[in-house]
């Protein structure tokens, strides 16, 4: 069920890596951009998650015409060519987006314009396992610096690479009210490595409506909480809206926990983060605990179908529904919630390396947070590509150069050059990071040994040089390659322990473990 582009220009794709130690101290509210203060934060698994369920409970052919209509797609054309392979990972991998946009009476929940640019503070990479008993959840925060790859404007140009661009800009790219979906899709592939089999946007309208429809939501507060800390430009505290403690929220009142910031601890967005993941977990343990009957099933699913846009893998009522089904068997104790593992960088976020390649691999090979193997036969996928031979550099000295602005790329292949026998007598920048495939380049007399070098870099073209000696330039094609991913990370046995530490468990008590920033 993976997204295919139906477009025919070429744009380049990027990965983008980070460095660093984990941090606690939280900056205060620097760098903040006008508009931030509206909507911020729909944790939209908790929405799709939810749609899901709905759907998985319900095969009876009558929804089919009553969901189809409620379901928007968005135009896959603005999906990179260069995405890493389908089956990259043996479960499948869906991006999750929380939009605020104004548009379609959304302005009147979350407030500001309706003709305001669509934005998106909120996202998840949901990896549902290939035994299809255990999923995870990996927040990205929205202020964590990346590379923003070449993305599709409305007039159907493409942006250049945006290096050291916070993560949620990638929605915002071509300023429109609806946003731009698979740019983030695309920046999330590059990030990751992983194929992004699916992506869901759900916005203001749909979080409130499934909130309402079940009865509402346990959740847990360390402090009362007033007006003012919902929206800190306020001179006086306002009225009350939240009592310390816990209790059920719906609605509205829904919406407002999810956006609060400022008012509870450090009035960061990892805070914020972590809240809300505990939302997710209660919203999904209240619809497990009453069931899903006849006389409710259309309401919900309605509630959450009306305010999706997916891509058009998932576009029908059937599909969603085929999809959902092969959810129906993972527990609440096996649905698990991380966040990227991150670092401050000024008033910024930084990846942690190399704890976030390690995490990425572990989800490659369906490693759960115990180092459990969840692997197993990936529903609907087809068979895995036969390998290629391996290829033997003995005896062949080759430099590599980074024609991309993916950091460290030149490493990756240089290691895996090492490995294959080459001898790689150094690694550099090359004069222009804006090459597409990868080129070979060789002195008199070497076209022999350029051929076998390219070898190793499938589609790499082969270029005769007055120089001396075999080079490789990398292109964006090798950096969304399984050589590149697999070389970035190490063997996985687990999910790195700072990461495992903090996941929470959708089973797990509203107030239990919670941290507020």
């Amino acid at each position: 069920m993976t997204v295919t582009s139906s477009r025919t220009t070429d744009p380049p794709r990027h990965r983008s890596r980070g460095a660093g130690h984990r941090g606690r101290a939280a900056p205060p509210g620097r760098g903040r951009r006008r508009g931030r203060r509206r909507g911020r934060g729909i944790r939209a698994t908790l929405a799709v998650c939810l749609a899901l369920l709905v759907l998985a409970a319900g095969g009876a052919g009558w929804l089919y015409l009553k969901l189809d209509g409620n379901i928007s797609t968005f135009d896959s054309g603005g999906l990179s060519d260069h995405r890493p392979e389908a089956g990259s990972s043996k479960g499948e991998n869906v991006l999750v987006i929380g939009s605020d946009t104004r548009t379609g009476g959304n302005n009147a929940l979350g407030g500001g314009d309706k003709d305001d640019v669509g934005r998106s503070d909120t996202a998840f990479l949901l990896h549902v396992y290939a035994d299809h008993r255990h999923a995870l959840a990996v927040s990205i925060p929205r202020d964590t610096l990346v590379t923003i790859p070449p993305c599709r404007l409305p007039d159907g140009s493409w942006t250049k690479a945006q290096p050291d661009t916070m993560f949620n800009a990638a929605y915002s790219v071509g300023q429109t009210a609806k946003g731009n979906p698979a740019c983030t899709q695309n920046t999330v592939e590059q990030l990751t490595g992983l194929r992004v089999d699916h992506t869901v946007v759900v916005d203001f309208k749909g979080f409130a409506r499934l909130t309402d429809v079940v009865g509402g939501v346990k959740v847990c507060l360390p402090q009362d909480v007033y007006e003012n800390d919902l929206d800190p430009h306020l001179t006086a505290p306002g009225k009350l809206l939240f009592h310390k403690g816990e209790q059920t929220v719906s609605g509205q009142k829904a919406l407002d926990y999810v956006r609060i910031r400022h008012g509870i601890g450090d009035g960061s967005d990892i805070g914020r983060i972590k809240r809300q993941q505990a939302f997710v977990a209660s919203l999904l343990k209240e619809v497990k605990s009453k069931g899903l009957t006849p006389a409710n099933l259309l309401p919900l699913a309605e509630a959450a179908t009306r305010s999706l846009t997916v891509d058009p893998g998932l576009g029908s009522a059937d599909k969603l529904i085929s999809f959902a089904m092969s959810l129906k068997d993972i527990d609440l104790h096996n649905t698990k919630f991380v966040t990227l593992p991150w670092r401050y960088e000024g008033s910024r976020v930084a990846i942690v390396q190399p704890d976030a390649d390690a995490l990425w691999a572990a989800l490659r090979a369906d490693r759960t947070i115990d180092g459990e193997n969840a692997g197993g036969k990936k529903t609907g996928a087809s068979s895995s590509s036969t390998p290629s031979a391996p290829v033997s550099g003995d005896g062949i000295d080759v430099a590599v150069y980074n024609g991309t602005s993916v950091p460290g790329l030149a490493a990756r292949a240089a290691a895996t050059l090492t490995a294959d026998g080459f001898t790689v007598t150094g690694t550099a920048t090359a004069s222009a990071q804006d090459h597409t495939t990868t080129l070979v380049e060789y002195g008199p007399g070497l076209e022999n040994q350029a051929r076998t070098v390219a070898q190793a870099f499938p589609g790499a073209g082969l270029r005769s040089v007055t120089g001396s000696g075999v080079s490789v330039v990398l292109g964006q094609s090798y950096a969304g390659t399984p050589a590149a991913a697999a070389s970035a990370s190490p063997t996985p046995t687990a999910v790195p322990s700072e990461v495992a530490d903090g996941a929470r468990s959708a089973a797990d008590n509203p107030c239990s473990d919670l941290t507020y920033g």
